[in-house]
């Protein structure tokens, strides 16, 4: 799997039985704490390993710092993305680093999926229940901390959601026989919703009263604090979505946030949806059935109450 039909990670087959994994990314700080923001983009590069259905074996630090910035705050950011990694039963293997003018951190990762495991984006069946295991909103919720407007209380939320792992989501996933899923990420839900909806030949239809959002996510979007990215992501994919004439212009913004280490958007057979949501949530996942999949060309239906 690699460039013809665009996934979560590229995965080589070692074998019959074996596959290999592949994967990396890495950016700018989104929060100011040197070591969550370690934590944070080492989580969010793990997790298209997860959104494969793989476990990750070793990761490879890729670093970008500025010089004279001083090396206390490059030792933060490279534990918090150590135990990170730790956390997930990998290892960190070494790495390369570069001076530039702005830090910017993030992981090569590797990890291994038995050939009968791998899930891909393309897979969905009409018929099928969407989820989605983790709340939406942290492009909103950092780009109010970038503007010196958020709480504290939301930026903990925000953290505590961007650095957890989803590889126990993902495990449940297995479990269930999830047919299709991908990480939400930076194209935001419509955008990555809408890639799973073409490589598997239907439509998703989302029910905006069922996403979760992280606190403070509403209330900072109606004051129209949202991240550039957005606008990106909407003026390329707003062409496959459907949304109510009429309803909130800040509400449809939302569908096009760019998420950081956001959650598995799953789409799973009917009969399986709610115990594989009762999983997740006990598993401490904020999940949500959010919709379904219908027939169709690889749009987006959006029902707003």
């Amino acid at each position: 799997m690699g460039l013809s039909e665009p996934d979560d990670a590229a995965v080589y087959r070692l074998d019959d039985d074996r596959a290999i994994i592949s994967t990396t990314d890495f950016f700018p700080p989104v929060v100011d704490t040197p070591y969550e923001f370690g934590a944070i983009a080492a989580a969010n590069a793990l997790s298209d390993v997860y959104a494969m259905g793989g476990e990750p074996l070793l990761a490879i630090n890729l670093v970008a710092y500025p010089d004279g910035l001083g090396l206390n705050i490059l030792q933060e950011i490279l534990r918090g993305g150590a135990e990170k990694v730790r956390e997930s039963g990998a290892v960190i293997a070494g790495g390369h680093s570069i001076s530039d003018e702005e830090p910017k951190y993030g992981l090569s990762v590797t990890g291994v999926v038995p050939v009968s495991d791998i899930i891909r984006k393309a897979g969905a069946r009409p018929g099928d229940k969407l989820l989605l295991s983790k709340p939406l909103g942290t492009g909103v919720i950092t780009t109010a901390l970038k503007r010196g407007l958020v709480s504290s209380a939301h930026i903990e939320s925000a953290v505590n959601v961007m650095s957890r792992l989803n590889r126990d989501a993902a495990k449940h996933a297995r479990r269930h026989g999830v047919r299709a899923m991908t990480d939400v990420t930076g194209f935001g839900l419509a955008g990555h919703g809408q890639e799973m909806a073409r490589l598997s030949g239907v439509d998703l239809r989302i029910d905006f009263a069922a996403l979760a959002w992280l606190p403070g996510t509403l209330a900072y979007a109606k004051r129209g604090i949202f991240p550039g990215g957005m606008e990106r992501n909407r003026d390329y994919f707003s062409r496959w979505l459907s949304f109510p004439e009429g309803a909130d212009g800040n509400s449809e913004a939302l569908l096009f946030d760019p998420q950081t280490s956001g959650g598995l958007l799953m789409s799973v057979a009917a009969e399986s949806a709610a115990d594989l949501l009762e999983d997740l949530r006990d598993n401490g996942d904020d999940a949500a059935i959010i919709g379904d999949v219908i027939d169709g060309t690889g749009n987006l239906i959006i029902n707003v109450a």
